[in-house]
């Protein structure tokens, strides 16, 4: 999956796409939560390159979005479509991103289906498909 270096590469990469959604995996390359959720962005990004793009950026590497968008977790997906983030409600009381692995692939293609979906008809805000608010009960 292609690495985007620095924050005018990122700004670039949420801008210049027109029609498809940019899924952006905000986190390091080595930590064992990414590498999980890196594996499953590799299988499925052929699967939704049609409606969706998928990069990773390091948080090491560029720092400059931590504080914007508040990535304290050590692995972080966020949704862009047409320069302007949407967010999903996944019942777990955060919209702006999932900050866990999410290691269902074909949850992962439901949720940036529905983010595509909506974003076209003009959404900022999709409902996810699966509630994921008892995700972390048990």
């Amino acid at each position: 999956l292609p690495h985007l270096r620095s924050g005018w590469e990122v700004d670039q990469a949420i801008m210049t796409e027109e029609d498809r959604v940019v899924v952006v995996r905000f986190g390091r390359d080595q930590d064992p939560t990414c590498m999980v959720q890196d594996e499953v962005l590799m299988s499925i990004a052929e699967k939704v390159k049609n409606f969706a793009v998928v990069y990773l950026v390091d948080l090491d590497e560029v720092p400059d979005f931590n504080s914007m968008y508040e990535l304290y977790d050590p692995c972080t997906t966020m949704f862009f479509y047409r320069n302007k983030h949407i967010m999903v409600d996944l019942g777990t009381g955060n919209n702006n991103k999932i900050n866990w692995a999410l290691a269902d692939k074909q949850e992962l293609i439901d949720i940036i289906e529905v983010v595509y979906r909506g974003a076209r008809k003009g959404r900022g805000l999709v409902i996810s498909p699966k509630d994921y608010s008892t995700k972390y009960r048990y």
